[in-house]
Order: structure tokens, then C-alpha cells, then sequence
């Protein structure tokens, strides 16, 4: 969640600093600060504030500060209220200054011990103590920065993504990973440090990631990285800056500019991975085979719009494959007695592939006996894809929108691969493939015929603006599709919403139902709408206001009581991920009638690297 920026140059590194925090914004974050060495003083100094990263330019153009050493942050609270003592970065005395990703489960502890030996905490958070433990063992043991690094990390217990600086070491920044992504900027006569690239584009094109437990010193001309005790090489990687994909272009929103890129999204998912008539497991890597041979079983753990997907992906298992599945939301996962069946393959889905607590799966998982772990993923450097056995990613282009739209979908298109992959062995016949195939080649323009309802759901959305509460309604396959949209619903407009199987009235949720309940329901014309259709009318006898999302063929009229929405014909099988768009259009639209930060919704953040 939180952003990392650092730099080492020959010259002032403040810009750098402030444009690498303004493009890590998306990443949701409530105060941001720098601090940086200034070689003619030798002191370090330090700007904070609450708010966006525009409060700090605005007080670092008011009482300018410059130096050639120096790092940034933008903080998501974890421990402490959003203030700007609890602002990163933390200091010890006037010597060091620390920025830090992530959670120290056992600071208490430490900063009990840290008070007894004298030392005065001027924050609630758990960061600080990292600062004061490198001072104290700096000066106890007379070290340099990189080796008292080395030496405390064995104590912290969490996950962090730690970058510091030190008065008597100016032309240095020490770094040092542990469930917490870290990127080294390779320049000429400087280098930098960052937790996204994405935040070091204007200077470098030129990346090494570091791994897991890696603790690494920058300067001016040199890259030192150790794991534990030895020194170690990672390899440079070139990514070129695609600088549209961080502008909004002709969209108010970057939310609404991901919304419709989802044709080219979902086109450049399936590219390469579908033939005429099949789907190509290769793109699923050269240890994918075998690990398929073997499946018999699939458990899925994701978060949030993740999970959701997972749900939808239950189905298309269960239906194409002919295979059970789990899923579990990764937050429990790994706090529950797991029984692990033969034959099961683990997936994980993600967006950032830095999520905390997919990330943690994932490594309970590594020793519970699954045949593979495979990763749906939309970043081919993250901690996610390294460290499964196998991925297939999702090209959807960076999505700065904290309310996922294109990474959702085509994480649906690869899992809908993964589905009729796994079919493929479980007696899905080469005439079931080849339809599923052909209308897989159909979905991207299917997606940009759905969009053309834009105008509509925008209508229908002034229905929605004043309410305080709804319901979501789909049936079978629909209802994950159902929760998604409440999701997105509450996210962006503050709206509380929630999703239930249509099938479900009956046993409370009717209880809610009155003339000032919106009832929005997904309707595709599948062997489930007559039932839902008597789930409707239920509603609208108490007298619900009922917004219905279906299908030209449904046989809804448009007199009925309710507001419509037509959706094109679609085939049974990627009717959740084309029913997903008309929720996505809706809740971009109440958010803009409300007046919320669509990108930037409140208390959220894109990418959850903590517990």
C-alpha cells in the first residue's frame, strides 16, 4: 500500500523524490514525507504531511530543502492515527532516517526494551523502532549502516520493506526486503530505490528486484546485495516506460479509462493463448503440463475483487471440468486446519502479486503437499509469480484505479483458460473446446457492445445517487457477479450494499425490502431466470425498486416495474465477465453523482502489502 522512493545522484534529488511520490498515488495512502542529506551541512532534513503528496511539495516550496541523498514515502496507517508524527520518515536523533513498508509484528516488545535503554519514541508506530535499533547498534558495536542492517533484520518479525539513510554515510541509502517489494533503479553515477518502478520511470529505465530476505547498499556508482551472508548478483531488467498508461487521456477518471480498455485488455490476455480451435497450455509455462497430469483438485485463495473472481471460477470448474474446487478468502487461509486433497493444485489471484496476505498463503501452502502452485497474476516481476511454480499472467496494463475493473476481467479470461485446460483432461470433448474457443475470440467485441450501454446506466444511475443502501441479486454463477458490483458499489460511492443469492430472500434479506431499497439484479437468459424471475417479482410485491441488468432475449417488458438495462445475447460462459461491466459502469456513475474520489476512494489502498 504504502510507496518507497529513494535516491543517491550528483545532484538535487528533491524532484525526484516528489514526482517518484506522485506517481505512487494510486497505491492509496493518507500522509507522505522526505528526508534528505544535505552534504553541505551534513544534517539531515526532514519535510512531513498530512494529505496528498501536494501538501508536501506545498511546504517544501514554502521552506525549501535540498540534498543529493535522500528518500521519500507515502504512508497508509497501520499503527498510529494519520498525523504527521506518525508520518514517515522516522528519525533517530539527528543520524539516521527511515522510511518502512509494511508491519513489525513484535514491536512492542521491542520498544519496550528500546525505552529501557534510554530511548524516547516520538510516534505510535511500529516503524519507529527499526530506526532507534539501527542507532543502537551502530553506536554500541561501532558498525556501518549496511552491516547493523544485516544484523538487526533476524529480530524484526513481519513484513517490511526498509530504506535508510545515515549523516555520516551521505553518499549511501541501505535497503532491505522481507514480504515487502523493493526495486533497485540502476542509473549512470547515481542509482535509486523504490517499491514500484512505475515511481523511478523518469530517471531509469534499467530495474533489479530484489528477493525475499535481500539487504542491499546503493551509491553513487555501485550496487552491493547480500542474502544472509552472502554476496549476491540479481539480474538487471529493462522495462520501458509506457508514460500513457499513468495519464488519464480524454477520461475524468482513471477508473472510467480502465473500464474501457477492457476489449484490448482481454484481447491481449487471450493473444497467444488460444489457437482457432484451442487453448494453448503453454502459455501456462514449460512446467505446466505436467502439473496439470496430475490435478484432480483445485483450491483457489485471492482477496477482495480477487476472491470474487475465484468464486466465478468455482463454477466454470465445476461445470467445464467436472472438478472440485475450494476457494478461500487469503486472509483465513492459512488460520484454519487445511486438509489438502491428492492431486490438488493451489491458485492464488492477484493483481499487484504483492498482496499480504495472498503472498502468506501462498507460503503456508509451499509445504502442504499440492502438486503445483499456480499464479493469476497481472505483474510478471512480483513476489507472487516468483515465487509460484508456475503463473499465467493477465495483460491488463497498469490499472491506477484502487477499484479493480480490467484486472478483474481478465483475470476471469485466465481462469476461464485455466478451466477449459483442466477440461481438456476430464472429458471435455474437442467440439465443446472448439465453441468455447470461438467464443473466447468473440469477447472483446462483445465487451465494446455491452459499453455502448454507457448513456443508459448513467441515466439509471440518478436513481441510485440519494440512497443509502442496496441490494445485489444473481443466481447461480451471477451471484459472485452480484457481490463484485456491491463491492464496487460501496468502494466508490460510499453506498453500503450488499449481494445475496437471489434464492435467498426468503430466509432474511426480503425483511429489507421496501419502497426506499434499490434491488439490483443480473439477469442473463440462462436456466436459472425463471426462478429468478420469481425472485424479482417477490421484490417488487413489497414494493422494492427493483434496476434489472438482462438480456435482450430475457422477455423483460420494458413497462414492467423496474429500470432496465439491455444487455446483447452472450454466451452461457462469459456471462460474468461481460455482466461484471454494466455493475462496474454503475458505480462509476453514483461515485461521480455523489462526488467521491472515484480513483482514491477513502481508507483503501491498490495494493495490500500488509496483514
Amino acid at each position: 500500500m504504502c510507496g518507497i522512493v529513494g535516491a543517491v545522484a550528483q545532484r538535487d534529488v528533491i524532484g525526484i523524490l516528489l514526482e517518484g511520490l506522485k506517481r505512487l498515488e494510486y497505491r492509496g495512502y493518507d500522509s507522505a514525507g522526505l528526508a534528505v542529506i544535505n552534504q553541505k551541512t551534513a544534517h539531515i532534513n526532514s519535510v512531513r504531511a498530512v494529505g496528498k503528496v501536494k501538501e508536501l511539495v506545498d511546504k517544501v516550496a514554502a521552506d525549501p530543502v535540498h540534498g543529493k541523498t535522500g528518500i521519500a514515502h507515502t504512508r497508509w496507517a497501520t499503527h498510529g492515527v494519520p498525523s504527521e508524527r506518525n508520518a514517515h520518515p522516522h528519525m533517530s536523533g539527528a543520524d539516521f532516517a527511515l522510511v518502512h513498508n509494511g508491519i513489525i509484528e513484535n514491536h512492542e516488545e521491542l520498544r519496550r526494551n528500546l525505552i529501557a535503554d534510554g530511548y524516547e519514541f516520538l510516534s505510535d508506530t511500529d516503524t519507529e523502532v527499526v530506526v532507534h535499533m539501527l542507532h543502537q547498534e551502530c553506536t554500541k558495536n561501532q558498525l556501518d549502516t549496511l552491516a547493523a542492517v544485516r544484523n538487526i533484520v533476524p529480530r524484526l518479525h513481519g513484513a517490511y520493506g526498509l530504506c535508510v539513510i545515515r549523516r555520516s554515510e551521505p553518499e549511501k541509502i541501505v535497503v532491505a526486503r522481507s514480504g515487502s517489494p523493493l526495486v533497485i533503479g540502476v542509473g549512470i553515477g547515481e542509482n535509486f530505490i523504490a517499491s514500484d518502478p512505475l515511481a523511478l520511470g523518469q530517471v531509469t529505465d534499467r530495474f533489479i528486484y530484489l528477493e525475499e530476505g535481500d539487504v542491499a547498499e546503493i551509491s553513487l556508482d555501485s550496487i552491493r546485495i547480500f542474502s544472509g551472508d552472502t554476496a549476491v548478483e540479481r539480474q538487471t531488467t529493462r522495462i520501458k516506460s509506457e508514460i500513457e498508461e499513468i495519464e488519464k487521456g480524454e477520461y475524468g477518471h482513471f477508473m472510467l479509462k480502465e473500464i474501457y480498455e477492457q476489449a484490448k485488455a482481454i484481447k491481449n490476455t487471450l493473444s497467444g493463448r488460444i489457437s482457432e480451435k484451442h487453448v494453448l497450455e503453454e502459455a501456462f509455462g514449460i512446467k505446466a503440463k505436467a502439473i496439470f497430469d496430475k490435478v484432480t483438485n483445485v483450491q483457489i485463495v485471492a482477496c477482495g475483487t480477487s476472491f470474487h473472481a475465484g468464486l466465478i471460477t468455482k463454477y466454470w470448474l465445476e461445470n467445464i471440468a467436472k472438478m472440485p474446487c475450494q476457494v478461500d478468502i487469503a486472509s483465513d487461509y492459512r488460520y484454519r486446519n487445511i486438509i489438502v486433497q491428492p492431486g490438488s493444485l493451489f491458485v492464488t489471484i492477484s493483481q499487484s502479486g504483492e498482496t499480504a496476505d495472498t503472498l502468506a498463503a501462498l507460503r503456508y501452502a509451499s509445504e502442504s503437499g499440492y502438486v503445483g502452485r499456480l499464479a493469476i497474476c497481472n505483474v510478471a516481476t512480483s513476489s507472487l509469480v516468483r515465487e509460484s511454480d508456475f503463473s499465467l499472467l493477465t495483460i491488463a496494463g497498469r490499472e491506477i484505479g484502487v477499484a479493480s475493473t480490467k484486472a478483474f476481467t481478465t483475470q476471469l479470461t485466465a481462469l476461464l483458460l485455466l478451466a477449459l485446460v483442466l477440461g481438456r483432461r476430464n472429458g471435455m470433448s474437442n467440439a465443446d473446446e472448439e465453441q468455447y474457443v470461438k467464443d473466447l475470440h468473440r469477447l472483446p467485441d462483445l465487451v465494446n457492445q455491452v459499453l455502448k450501454q454507457d448513456k443508459a446506466i448513467q441515466k439509471l444511475s440518478i436513481s441510485l445517487a440519494d440512497k443509502h443502501h442496496a441490494l445485489f441479486l444473481g443466481r447461480g454463477i451471477q451471484y459472485p457477479v452480484a457481490k463484485e458490483g456491491a463491492l464496487k458499489l460501496k468502494e466508490i460511492s460510499y453506498i453500503h450494499a450488499e449481494a445475496y443469492p437471489a434464492g435467498e430472500l426468503k430466509h432474511g434479506p426480503l425483511a429489507l425490502v421496501d419502497d426506499k431499497m434499490p434491488v439490483i439484479a443480473v439477469a442473463p437468459n440462462d436456466e436459472l431466470l425463471g426462478k429468478l424471475k420469481g425472485n424479482l417479482a417477490e421484490v417488487s410485491a413489497r414494493g422494492g425498486k427493483l434496476f434489472v441488468i438482462a438480456d435482450e432475449s430475457a422477455g423483460f417488458d420494458d413497462e414492467g416495474d423496474y429500470q432496465l438495462i439491455r444487455i446483447p445475447p452472450v454466451p452461457d460462459v462469459l456471462a460474468p465477465i461481460l455482466y461484471t461491466i454494466p455493475l462496474q459502469l454503475l458505480s462509476y456513475h453514483v461515485a461521480i453523482l455523489k462526488g467521491t474520489d472515484v480513483d482514491h476512494p477513502r481508507n483503501l489502498a491498490k495494493s495490500v502489502t500488509v496483514e
